[in-house]
């Protein structure tokens, strides 16, 4: 696989036991331009880096020849469409399959993905935990992602922000855990969804909560 130009969480799929990873893609082509990514890793695939991206229609305009064409038509005939599409710039870091039983039914065996947020954006955009649900039947992404826990952009011209999400763990008891690297916080922020209610408790676990790799799922 390649053409992938800056991934970072990686996991396989629980079920499936296919290889999923999560990609920061390019800069310096707009506010919306290039959509970071979700995808299935395809054996032998290519996924755009440099010369194209989301699709073969879709060439970078700094890799074209005088005539407008792409250097590498062969390769741009290749890209793959990614899975899912996240706002451009997000800076997608970590992912996790969620493996636990504390939260719905429906979110079992789907993926969660921490937005870091941007940086060279005129309106910053994400600083948040997104949800990718899975079809129960084929286990593959159903199309689309939502907010699972945000707030932390309270001005987006800023941007200002309170917290940039980094790495998720899923916990033995089904909890969910992400960490922040805004202030550096040797705590980490633990959710556990209340299942007679729709909403997140929102908490701190410390550090003796922590101790040992044992507690992880992983």
């Amino acid at each position: 696989t390649y053409g992938l130009r800056n991934t970072v969480g990686l996991a396989f799929h629980p079920i499936t036991n296919d290889l999923y990873v999560t990609c920061q893609e390019r800069d310096e082509l707009g506010d919306d331009l290039v959509p970071d990514y979700f995808t299935r890793i395809q054996e032998h695939g290519f996924y755009g880096w440099p010369f194209a991206y989301m699709s073969s229609n879709l060439t970078d305009p700094r890799r074209r020849l005088s005539n407008g064409t792409s250097e590498r038509p062969d390769l741009v005939s290749l890209t793959q469409t990614p899975d899912i599409l996240f706002q451009a710039h997000s800076a997608v870091l970590d992912m996790r399959f969620y493996t636990g039983n504390q939260f719905p039914s429906r979110y079992k065996n789907g993926a969660f993905a921490a937005f870091h947020g941007s940086w060279n954006r005129n309106n910053g955009t994400g600083y948040k935990i997104v949800f990718i649900p899975f079809n129960s039947n084929t286990y593959r992404p159903i199309g689309y992602y939502e907010d699972f826990v945000y707030g932390f952009l309270t001005n987006p011209s800023g941007p200002d922000t309170f917290g940039r999400p980094v790495g998720i763990l899923v916990m033995k008891d089904g909890s969910l855990l992400f960490s922040d690297d805004e202030f550096h916080l040797q705590e980490q922020p633990c959710l556990s969804y209340k299942t007679n209610k729709s909403a997140l408790a929102f908490g701190l676990r410390n550090d003796d909560a922590m101790e040992t790799q044992s507690d992880f799922d992983e």
